[in-house]
């Protein structure tokens, strides 16, 4: 009988030993050479738990171990959990976040058709270009910096030409400017309903509440290395029927290799069935972590429901704090601040050389600014996984108390 095997017995010990010590104090001391003092608070990749990081050090297996196909098919059922579907297909490939641009572009639009792509920050540009790259005519909708594009300029595109696809991102990691997903779906169906709605979810898969199904979502793509709490290197992307119906009646050959469907969708049903398969090796040891996670995310406390909702209260808290500051947040009015990250301008007289390198000081790490127009002029302070679930970390207050007195000193040495 197949055993899932997350993590063995004796490296469990190992990790243990070796994490668990009483050198592996606050400071996350992991030898006598090599000490870990930072709190990583960027919006990805974010700090993983104890239980994926030894997870991710399985022993090396093969990938059609009878004791690795299940944890597959583990990951693949679960994900379906966590984006609240029934009969999505995921795909779980090596690969970034980015490599769900190029199935898209490679599976469901081909040369020629049109794409509306909807752009909320940098990642909008980003998805056109790969688009583009694969041979679309790919539009862009933009809104103003710090808001999401509204239902009436949605509509109005969608009726002054056909789209193949209209893509959008979740939360756009550039300006944590948060898309009303389920408004976005509605539009497109009332308006074209042949329209493939697909969410770039990257930066909020498992930290902003996602319902595939009731919401009528195409494609889901993410990536490991935020919400899902896991390191970075798995691209994962959830496609509706509707979509493989799509893909199946293209009339052109699929543009890419690597991220063919048609290689990579036997590999999936094999797997989830509990039989081996091979085209491109999956990163053994990463699936373990995955599962690891998922399994936490999706069969243990705190519930996904919860989950959501702390990630809501770890998100005013920090707001809160800016705001107490006198700190402007980049998103315009609360509907668009997502609850994975808050993105700040700097205050007056101030800047990044003033902030960040004391930040670093005081042992929290956040993210300068990402878009273009903007870049100097704000940073990003990541708050999803476990930082928002578990609150006995105090992630969240250690940031809140590391950005007061930052902000202070600042002023202070500014005005000595």
């Amino acid at each position: 009988m197949n055993r899932i095997l997350p993590f063995s017995s004796h490296l469990r010990s190992f990790a243990l030993s070796r994490f668990c010590s009483p050198t592996y104090t606050a400071t996350r001391r992991m030898s006598s050479t090599v000490q870990f003092k930072q709190a990583l608070s960027i919006p990805g990749p974010i700090e993983i738990s104890d239980e994926v990081l030894f997870a991710n050090a399985h022993p090396s297996m093969s990938h059609v171990s009878p004791d690795f196909i299940p944890v597959l098919g583990d990951c693949i059922r679960m994900m379906r959990t966590v984006v609240d579907t029934a009969d999505g297909q995921p795909f779980l490939i090596a690969g970034s976040g980015t490599l769900g641009w190029d199935q898209v572009a490679a599976n469901l639009v081909e040369p020629g058709e049109n794409a509306l792509v909807l752009h909320s920050g940098y990642f909008g540009d980003s998805f056109s270009d790969c688009l583009e790259t694969y041979g679309a005519n790919a539009d862009q909708v933009k809104a103003e910096i710090g808001a999401a594009v509204s239902q009436e300029a949605i509509e109005s595109a969608l009726k002054a030409k056909k789209y193949k696809v209209l893509t959008f991102t979740h939360v756009d990691t550039s300006t944590a400017v948060l898309s009303n997903a389920k408004a976005i779906a509605q539009t497109v169906r009332r308006v074209s309903p042949e329209t493939l709605v697909v969410l770039d979810g990257v930066c909020s898969v498992a930290s902003e509440e996602i319902h595939m199904d009731e919401w009528d979502i195409d494609v889901i793509l993410t990536a490991s290395q935020k919400g899902l709490g896991v390191p970075p290197g798995l691209s994962i992307l959830i496609a509706s029927k509707r979509a493989i119906q799509v893909f199946n009646s293209r009339k052109t050959r699929v543009t890419s290799y690597y991220g063919s469907w048609k290689k990579w969708l036997p590999i999936m049903k094999a797997y989830e069935s509990g039989s081996p398969a091979y085209f491109a090796t999956p990163p053994v040891n990463l699936i373990y972590a995955f599962h690891t996670s998922l399994s936490a995310i999706t069969k243990s406390s705190p519930s996904l429901a919860e989950r959501y909702e702390l990630h809501r209260e770890a998100s005013q808290r920090i707001k809160a704090a800016a705001t107490e500051l006198g700190l402007k947040q980049l998103a315009l009015a609360p509907e668009f601040a997502a609850n994975g990250m808050t993105a700040l301008y700097y205050p007056d007289g101030l800047a990044a050389g003033d902030i960040l390198p004391r930040l670093v000081k005081k042992g929290i790490v956040v993210a300068g600014g990402l878009h273009s127009q903007i870049k100097d002029s704000y940073f990003r302070i990541g708050h999803m996984g476990i930082t928002a679930v578990d609150g006995s970390r105090g992630d969240v207050d250690t940031v809140v108390k590391a950005l007061k007195e930052t902000i202070a000193e600042a002023a202070a040495a500014k005005s000595a």
